[in-house]
């Protein structure tokens, strides 16, 4: 079985471009994101206030959050029920950064992304993936966009388009105050592909990662 591992910045395209490379490669996509949004989502269900988390509660929160497989991808759920929704919340976007702090919660989810890909060929993004998750990963690739781009896209993904200046300026700090803190998990393998997406356009970006994939394969 194969593994691309596809690792970046918050906002650098992760997700979206693993879930394009996996329909053209016939794989399935893992989000570990999604996981810890899922977590996140439980704790909030468990203790309103966030500064009382610990990990030991996040965890025990977390611990009937399962990945079910789709047709193109895996998603959590929680007591039998989709979380998608639920997990795109202003709450949980505001939480989920202090709960993928927690080494616990990390190894948590490292260890429910593993179990998705046994016996499967899929496309995994999130932090740690080449590294920690996969280091023996088929392929590895490390996207990388200027800090100001990035808030451009994660502004539009929201509808905030025209943006004012003061918006992006806003967005932008709070892109570089997230990338300090994730600084440790944000370290691309030694043997990572880095593409720089600033000037890329998605299709642009997928075609690149779709075709060494299939160089590597060859």
């Amino acid at each position: 079985m194969s593994v691309i591992a596809i690792d970046g910045p918050a906002a650098s395209g992760k997700s979206s471009t693993a879930q394009q490379v996996a329909d053209k490669l016939g794989y399935l996509h893992v989000d570990s994101g999604s996981l810890y949004r899922a977590a996140t989502a439980a704790a909030l269900r468990r203790e309103k206030d966030p500064q009382r988390w610990s990990a030991q509660l996040v965890l025990e929160a977390a611990r009937p959050v399962e990945l079910r497989a789709a047709r193109t991808s895996f998603y959590p759920v929680l007591d039998g029920r989709p979380m998608e929704e639920e997990i795109r919340s202003d709450e949980v976007t505001r939480n989920v950064s202090r709960v993928a702090q927690m080494q616990p919660v990390r190894e948590w989810v490292n260890g429910l992304v593993r179990k998705s890909a046994e016996r499967r060929n899929v496309v995994v993004d999130g932090r740690d993936m080449g590294t920690a998750v996969f280091p023996d990963a088929d392929l590895k690739i490390f996207l990388v966009a200027d800090s100001r781009e990035r808030a451009l896209r994660r502004l539009r993904q929201r509808g905030h388009e025209p943006a004012s200046e003061q918006t992006v300026a806003d967005e932008t700090m709070r892109l570089n105050e997230r990338d300090a803190r994730d600084a440790r998990q944000t370290v691309p393998a030694a043997d990572a592909v880095t593409i720089d997406t600033t000037a890329l356009t998605q299709a642009e970006q997928v075609e690149q990662i779709v075709s060494l994939s299939r160089l590597r394969a060859s």
